[in-house]
């Protein structure tokens, strides 16, 4: 029975390890970590992460193949193929700071494998990691082999929060790379027979080690720039009366462009795309590369920008000021569906106006208070190391109240920003809301989700992302 272990019980390995184990009931499947309340979640009714079909997996598998347990060293000592799965922050200090990946927690979980092994062993890059990081494994776990073999593979995951499941049910290609060595050649092989239980055979691709990194980073850079080119177009959009959707569809109707990945926003978030543009960028510096470098680099800043962007709407539109003002938040997540808050562009968009003085109202779903608020207590990178090298019970933001309710949120407020595309926020009652708010009463739709001529109509005064401007925005200045 061949026996896998996946080290970190995240949003990667938790899912990914689930679905292995529902699809291949002959292989043994354990995630370890070393957080026991993580592990004690998994193990529970209430699993630790929010991904629609996940529960359904879990039930049916767990305690018949697939288990979850702090056991570190005991289930790496017995697998034959190890996922790694740990968190690759960005370096917040020293060499590369801002942009490089921190290696720490990877880097002990191979020196705790080469402590623990006691037989030859498959170890798989599941983290996003930087190009060459296998080299730096294999070198770890070759220095300290003790005569065991190690083959290093780098198998990617393509999953989007939200729809994580399916994604695993059906990919639109798995990963994996290798070593051009028999021996290389031979773990590749192991690996892929793993996928090929549910995978068709010429989904599977198989590449070198470097190939598979830089795949992965390149995949999530194109899908970046794609938001970032749609978002500057949707600037010019406000500035000279064309739609962003108008335009925005048309160009996605060209095949070779395609419509994904199109709509304009209030800007990108989530735990990879920044993460993995800015080490994409290091590597270019590294490697000499300055131009590469620079390119890349715009993506970030034109979705810093919408951010930016966004705040100086709100504030000019109420009379350049909104201290003491309320204003409801309406979705806190990085995108609908996932419970998720890393980078979310709510976070720089709250922490602008409450540089400004506003009280804000929040209403998410789906995240809780104490997420909210530890978010908005937070240094920029700090949330992508564990939760105990975090800073410990956040000095909750006075201003900020976060409440169960859309409506709760809204009483009283001047203004509503829309921050993530839930679906309840197309089916409020848009009356209700306004008649409980103060005015003039102003909507920001940062997604735009709802019918701005209905709110017009009901008396609210609108601004939609890349759509032409309520005649009250036309004379304010749309940057500061």
């Amino acid at each position: 029975m061949v026996k896998i272990c996946c080290i970190g019980a995240g949003y990667v390995g938790g899912p990914t390890m689930a679905v292995i184990a529902l699809k291949c009931p002959s292989i043994e499947v354990v995630v370890v970590d070393i957080s026991v309340t993580r592990i004690a979640a998994w193990n529970s009714d209430q699993l630790p992460i929010y991904e629609p079909g996940l529960e359904d997996v879990v039930k049916q598998c767990r305690g018949r193949n697939l288990f979850f347990s702090t056991e570190v060293e005991k289930h790496v000592c017995e697998a034959d193929i190890i996922f790694v799965s740990v968190n690759t922050p960005t370096k917040t200090r020293g060499l590369g700071a801002g942009k490089a990946a921190d290696l720490t927690y990877w880097e002990s979980a191979a020196r705790m494998i080469a402590d623990v092994s006691k037989s030859d062993k498959i170890v798989v890059e599941k983290s996003t990691v930087p190009v060459k990081t296998a080299e730096a494994i294999e070198k770890i776990l070759t220095h300290n082999s003790k005569g065991i073999n190690y083959q290093i593979l780098s198998n990617p995951e393509f999953l989007a929060e939200g729809t994580a499941i399916q994604d695993l049910f059906n990919p639109d290609r798995v990963l994996i790379g290798g070593r051009e060595t028999p021996e290389g050649q031979k773990a590749v092989q192991a690996l892929k027979e793993v996928y090929a239980n549910w995978v068709p055979e010429d989904r599977i691709i198989t590449t070198n080690l470097w190939s598979a990194e830089l795949s992965k980073l390149a995949a999530n850079a194109f899908l970046a720039q794609r938001i970032s080119s749609v978002n500057a177009i949707s600037a010019l959009c406000e500035a000279t009366g064309a739609n962003v959707a108008e335009v925005a569809y048309a160009v996605g109707t060209d095949s070779r462009i395609g419509p994904k990945f199109l709509n304009a926003s209030v800007g990108f978030g989530g735990s990879c795309f920044q993460k993995d543009i800015l080490n994409l960028v290091y590597i270019c510096e590294c490697n000499g590369l300055p131009e590469v470098a620079n390119y890349w680099k715009q993506v970030i800043k034109i979705n810093d920008y919408q951010k930016s962007r966004f705040v100086n709407r709100v504030v000019s539109s109420m009379f350049n000021t909104v201290a003491g003002k309320k204003i409801a938040v309406l979705g806190f997540a990085f995108k609908k569906d996932t419970g998720d808050t890393r980078e979310t562009p709510a976070i720089d968009v709250c922490k602008g106006l409450l540089g400004d003085k506003a009280k804000i109202s929040i209403y998410d779903p789906q995240v809780t208070e104490d997420q909210i608020q530890r978010d908005l207590a937070m240094n920029k990178f700090d949330w992508d190391h564990p939760i105990h090298l975090q800073p410990m019970s956040p000095t909750a933001v006075k201003e900020v109240t976060v409440t169960w309710d859309a409506y709760e949120a809204t009483k009283g407020a001047h203004g509503v920003c829309i921050l993530t595309e839930w679906d309840e926020f197309k089916t409020l009652d848009y009356s209700k809301i306004y008649q409980n708010m103060r005015k003039p009463a102003f909507v920001f739709d940062g997604r735009n989700v709802v019918d701005s001529d209905k709110l017009r109509e009901i008396g609210f005064i609108v601004y939609s992302i890349g759509k032409p401007l309520d005649p009250w925005l036309k004379d304010m200045p749309a940057v500061a």
